[in-house]
């Protein structure tokens, strides 16, 4: 029976998924298999040796080491797309916060409630502090095209404005569900410069934190308006509150509130509520959970941010899983060992993702503790296992 520990409240639809035949869920587990997590901090975690893989019910996935869990031979899965229709209609309500000052507005029309029957009046007279531009016909510019990304280009320019998009690493599905319609920018300098709006899509990593700071954001027209639904250390802070006091933005929508950006009168603060709706956090539920059991009962990977995609029917009784660093002769090794036990393999998959790799290969006998000893024993091996 597999074990899977939770970190947070899971989705009830997500945890649906699990057969209870098979698989013990629960968070007071203390020898998992497997974490499922949304925004539990897994770093001052002390993570157990029993943990095969790590899922986190959300795209984002800061919150997790997933260096260490790389040199441990754990792997871990997110759910990109599981939230992307959530983030995305908060994305085109951001575009119209930043364009029409309509939280100032509303601000405003609490302090005269208690004017009476001057209250028409009064907003008659004061509507022109608030007013502010129409998105249609503006041009949006989209940083990262992942599947939020392609949902907020896709429907921006449904709505009439002229969009374009950057991302050098777009992947094949992105760009087939990409609009026609959404221009290419070469550059980021090169869609800052054109920019009316621009949205930021993309993850937080160590080359995207503090992508936007002060020598990017010069690039910006004067007036832009910038949202930040996706990670708050992309933005430089300092230098974001710097462009907003000297007017060269207009305003920035965030997901990510702090203290100096609460300070400032052009910035409009959200409680991270991106990916809070029901149905994200069910979506976001169910693949976790469904990534997990693929991992675990198969070997299948998908949607890992530290391990290559992986995908194989299995043909044999018997199937060996193997983490290796990505370094010369790994699968030489190893078949070697299976062949000098007399093992014969039916099927093998070789997959690598930077600095690691991903074995599938399956037998048509079973591997004994001895052998699969052996192959730990292989200078970069990481971690090695099978299913019978």
């Amino acid at each position: 029976m597999f074990r899977i520990k939770t970190m947070n409240k899971i989705s009830p639809l997500g945890l649906e998924i699990f057969p209870t035949d098979r698989y013990q869920v629960s968070s007071d587990i203390s020898a998992p298999d497997a974490i499922l997590v949304r925004s539990a901090d897994l770093h001052s975690v002390e993570i157990p040796g029993t943990v095969l893989a790590i899922a986190r019910a959300g795209a984002g996935y800061n919150n997790i080491p997933v260096s260490v869990c790389s040199t441990r031979g754990i792997a871990v899965f997110n759910t990109p797309g599981g939230n992307a229709n959530a983030v995305k209609e908060l994305a085109l309500a951001a575009l119209l916060l930043s364009a029409r000052n309509i939280v100032g507005g509303i601000d405003w029309c609490r302090t005269i409630a208690d004017k009476a029957g001057e209250v028409p009046d009064l907003v008659e007279k004061e509507k022109s502090r608030f007013d502010g531009p129409e998105i249609r016909g503006k041009t949006l510019g989209v940083v990262g095209l992942g599947a939020i990304g392609v949902m907020v280009a896709n429907d921006a320019s449904a709505l009439g404005m002229n969009v374009i998009g950057y991302d050098p690493f777009i992947s094949v599905e992105a760009a087939w569900n990409l609009s026609r319609s959404v221009a290419r920018a070469e550059t980021l300098e090169g869609l800052l410069s054109k920019a009316d709006y621009v949205s930021l899509h993309l993850p937080l990593s160590d080359n995207t934190k503090g992508l936007l700071n002060a020598e990017k954001l010069r690039f910006m027209k004067n007036g832009a308006r910038l949202i930040n639904l996706a990670r708050g250390g992309l933005v430089v802070e300092t230098a974001l509150i710097a462009a907003l006091n000297s007017n060269k933005l207009a305003a920035y929508v965030t997901d990510f509130p702090t203290a100096e950006l609460l300070a400032c009168p052009k910035v409009t603060a959200i409680p991270h509520l991106g990916a809070s709706t029901p149905e994200a956090e069910d979506n976001c539920a169910i693949m976790a959970a469904q990534q997990l059991m693929a991992y675990l009962e198969s070997g299948e990977i998908k949607n890992s941010v530290n391990l290559p995609r992986c995908h194989s029917e299995m043909h044999a009784p018997s199937r060996l899983l193997a983490i290796n660093r990505n370094i010369p002769n790994m699968v030489g090794q190893i078949t070697s060992i299976l062949a000098m036990e007399n093992i014969n393999i039916t099927d093998l998959i070789n997959h690598h993702r930077d600095d690691y790799a991903y074995n599938i290969i399956d037998t048509e006998q079973s591997i004994n503790e001895k052998t699969l000893e052996k192959i730990r024993k292989i200078e970069g091996v990481i971690r090695v296992r099978t299913i019978n």
